[in-house]
């Protein structure tokens, strides 16, 4: 008869030995997926271990912590419920359901699993390299690989899909099989219905019209909802990396329908998405044909002089650059900014920030920097790495292997409607952006042949940021009090990028934080500001009300004589799939 005491033994270190291999196998991911990490190790290939003594301490705990684990198993009642030894991190919940905790097993399973987890991000912490992104890197790569390795996305680890194979006799396995192949012919994963939504059917329902176009966007002027509407006109700039229509999915949770309810003439930049026509496009290019062209087309239009102005994301960063292009030339083009969860200044560019770097960046220039296109579908992967338990494996898990359909979310159909950028407008970006933080120095970028310096953007400015933004870092989005030349409103939203950006005051959820302190820090304004509930949309409103002049009877035509209506909103250009 086997001794138990040498089972024990024999289990604890096949126990180690998997910790070991585990490990091994953990610094190879990282010295494959980052040329940058090859580049700095001290042997090609290889990851700078922690020190010596430090890894040591974080294996004996890791052994420590196991050997309990698998006593706790031993010792542990059929039917009997236990309290688990480590618990998933806040907001994960790919082991809520009851079956990972019902079987020994998988309860066995799910912790150890949790347990390689914490030890690897504790090693990733621990590894000796003075540059903070790459340190950055190699806990983002260090991410991919644990949640990549979750037993929730493998079928013979996952009780989940055991149990709806059995309750299904099998259906499930082959509607997965169907949904895999249907998503590989799509080249995506389904995140949600698709054939739920249609832009201009009933996403993007605001009313209004087309009234200029040019090669790299169309200009919508919106109708008016209030029959007397403020003097000065509210242009908005989105980003062009992704379609506008995020900021007017549907009326209920719609940003651009609750600012025309305000009263406001509202205007909007709809990029086009890029085809081998625009492929030679820079960043110059986007600026001109952007913000600055649609400014002459607004000021035209309406007869004022100096619009408010709204930016989002990267539609903020160049918003921004075009008015100091504009300031530099010696124009007074605005009335007042808002920028919402922008980046101006790029010391910490968040999750983005860690994946670039010399070597991808010279990539990009020479094959795409001189003309070409980076595909959306591109672009939209590399977003969704960003958060691949949410954006990735619960759906690899729920369409593949529990053979489900995606719910309908209009939010999701946005996320999975991607655009292509031209190569030159991305290699610039990058490098004069993300790698060289160059435009937060006056003087340093040269736009259109101006030297450009945001202190000479001297308008009030309205900046939200948003707390758990892993895009754009709200400590980040608060420098840019720093380099405007304006006095400035700064609000901190509740939630995400795209969550507490988008958060309608018809529902009146979350909450966001307020102060007037002009404190140089955001850490010390966070000690000094009050958390009020619900909505920073009302907020803005109330800010922009005192900023958009007096009232005056709302227009029934939209463009002019000049600018006639072309077609109606949403436009054709939003509509281009990539």
């Amino acid at each position: 008869m086997t001794n138990p005491n040498d089972a024990a033994e024999a289990a604890m270190a096949g126990m180690m030995q998997f910790g070991q291999t585990m490990m091994k196998n953990f610094f190879d991911f990282v010295g494959k997926n980052s040329e940058a990490l090859k580049n700095s190790a001290p042997n090609a290939g290889a990851l700078p271990l922690p020190e010596a003594g430090e890894l040591s301490e974080l294996q004996q705990e890791y052994a420590r912590r196991h050997a309990a684990l698998w006593s706790a198993m031993m010792q542990r009642k059929p039917g009997e419920a236990s309290q688990p030894m480590i618990a998933p991190q806040p907001g994960d919940r790919r082991f809520s359901a009851p079956e990972w905790s019902e079987s020994p097993v998988y309860d066995y399973i799910r912790q150890a699993y949790l347990l390689n987890a914490e030890f690897l991000r504790s090693v990733s912490e621990a590894v000796p390299m003075a540059d903070g992104r790459m340190k950055d890197r190699v806990q983002f790569v260090t991410r991919q690989y644990i949640d990549a390795m979750a037993p929730t996305n493998f079928a013979a680890t996952n009780p989940e899909f055991i149990k709806t194979a059995l309750e299904t006799k099998g259906e499930s396995i082959t509607t997965g099989i169907k949904n895999l192949i249907a998503d590989l012919e799509k080249g995506a994963i389904s995140m949600t219905d698709d054939t739920a939504f249609e832009v201009g059917r009933n996403l993007a329902l605001t009313p209004g019209s087309v009234i200029f176009e040019n090669e790299l966007m169309q200009l919508i002027q919106y109708s008016p909802l209030t029959e007397t509407v403020h003097q000065t006109p509210l242009l908005i700039v989105p980003p062009c990396i992704n379609k506008f229509y995020i900021m007017d999915l549907q009326p209920h949770n719609s940003l651009i329908r609750f600012i025309v309810e305000q009263g406001h003439t509202v205007f909007l930049v709809s990029w086009k998405n890029a085809t081998q026509a625009e492929a030679h496009c820079g960043w110059d290019d986007y600026l001109e044909k952007g913000p600055i062209a649609a400014l002459d087309v607004v000021r035209s239009v309406t007869r004022v002089k100096k619009p408010n102005v709204l930016g989002f994301c990267v539609g903020g960063t160049i918003l921004t650059s075009a008015l100091a292009v504009l300031r530099g030339r010696g124009e007074d083009p605005v009335g007042s900014l808002t920028l919402m969860t922008t980046l101006l200044d790029f010391s910490d560019a968040g999750e983005l920030g860690c994946l670039i770097d010399e070597t991808s960046v010279a990539a990009r220039e020479a094959t795409i920097g001189k003309g070409g296109l980076l595909p959306g579908r591109e672009l939209a992967s590399v977003f969704s790495s960003l958060r691949a338990n949410d954006l990735i494996w619960q759906y690899v898990v729920g369409n593949y292997l529990k053979g489900n359909k995606p719910p309908a979310f209009d939010l999701l159909y946005w996320n999975s409607d991607p655009t292509n950028l031209p190569g030159p407008f991305l290699a610039w970006y990058l490098r004069n952006m993300y790698l060289e933080n160059s435009l937060r120095v006056p003087g340093r970028l040269e736009m259109l042949g101006v030297k450009v310096d945001l202190g000479k953007v001297n308008v009030p400015a309205y900046l939200l940021a948003t707390r758990e933004d892993h895009i754009v870092p709200w400590q980040s989005a608060y420098l840019v009090r720093g380099l405007l030349g304006g006095e400035s409103t700064f609000v901190l939203g509740a939630s995400g990028h795209i969550a507490g950006a988008i958060n309608p005051a018809s529902k009146n959820k979350r909450s966001y934080w307020v102060s007037d302190s002009t404190a140089t820090t955001a850490e010390e304004w966070l000690t000094t500001s009050e958390e009020k509930p619900g909505s920073w949309w009302t907020h803005w409103a109330e800010w922009a009300k005192s900023r958009s002049g007096k009232q005056v009877k709302a227009r029934g035509r939209l463009g002019s004589t000049k600018y006639e209506p072309i077609e109606p909103a949403p436009g054709r250009y939003v509509k281009a799939k990539a």
